[in-house]
């Protein structure tokens, strides 16, 4: 009995590992975001498995009942949409319910977005902080404050109809030269990185309607060197 978390591709499907796809034919169920999304992954993959839905609006009804079927002897794998699983996806609860009850829990290394995004940024990524998806309304403003002063490369999940929006939030809070990237259909045929200022990125993307999956990387405040009578 054990549980998998299988990342899948988040865009092209070779991506896909030779371990991940032994372990979608070796486990008895394949719990997915999206049965129709993973149904057209395991199809692609010659692979043809009892699949059952387990995403964000079912996620807290639904664990205990994963957790007891596990532990009557049947293994699972959790799959998302895309990426790995409980990174701004559902899969966090399952993982912590089944460590709690005593269940192996093995993840397996994979796709997933923020990785590529922060490489292609050419923005420093020694240190970087990863914060997902912002609040929409409630705790946003409150949340980007917090940022104001984070001297590490910061990275943003957005969706394509609020960009500009986040960007010009941005902007307003850690300033409008402050440098970015702006990371789009990552691994896909019409892969777009755009990267500059806040400002120019604001600019480039003013007018024009967007699609697809978007990772924003922005640069983190200057270091500022101490003097001598600040180390005093």
């Amino acid at each position: 009995m054990k549980l998998y978390i299988v990342p899948t591709p988040i865009g092209n499907l070779e991506d896909i590992t030779l371990r991940a796809i032994n372990v979608l034919k070796s486990v008895d169920v394949v719990l997915a975001e999206d049965t129709r999304t993973s149904g057209n992954l395991l199809k692609h993959l010659g692979i043809s498995k009892p699949m059952h839905s387990y995403h964000i609006h079912n996620e807290h009804q639904t664990v205990s009942r994963v957790v007891e079927r596990i532990l009557k002897g049947e293994s699972m794998a959790l799959v998302s949409d895309a990426g790995t699983p409980a990174v701004s996806d559902p899969g966090f609860l399952l993982v912590r319910e089944c460590i709690k009850q005593g269940i192996a829990v093995e993840c397996l290394p994979g796709p997933t977005a923020f990785v590529p995004a922060l490489v292609n940024s050419g923005l420093p990524s020694d240190r970087f902080t990863f914060e997902g998806f912002l609040p929409h309304k409630k705790g946003r403003q409150t949340r980007l404050q917090s940022l104001a002063n984070e001297e590490r490369t910061m990275i943003f999940y957005e969706s394509p109809h609020r960009l500009v929006k986040a960007l010009q939030q941005f902007s307003d809070c850690f300033g409008a030269e402050r440098q970015a990237c702006v990371s789009r259909e990552l691994s896909k045929i019409y892969e777009e990185n755009i990267r500059g200022s806040l400002q120019e990125v604001i600019a480039f993307y003013s007018d024009k309607t967007v699609k697809g999956e978007i990772v924003i990387t922005v640069a983190g405040k200057p270091y500022e060197k101490k003097g001598r009578d600040d180390d005093e």
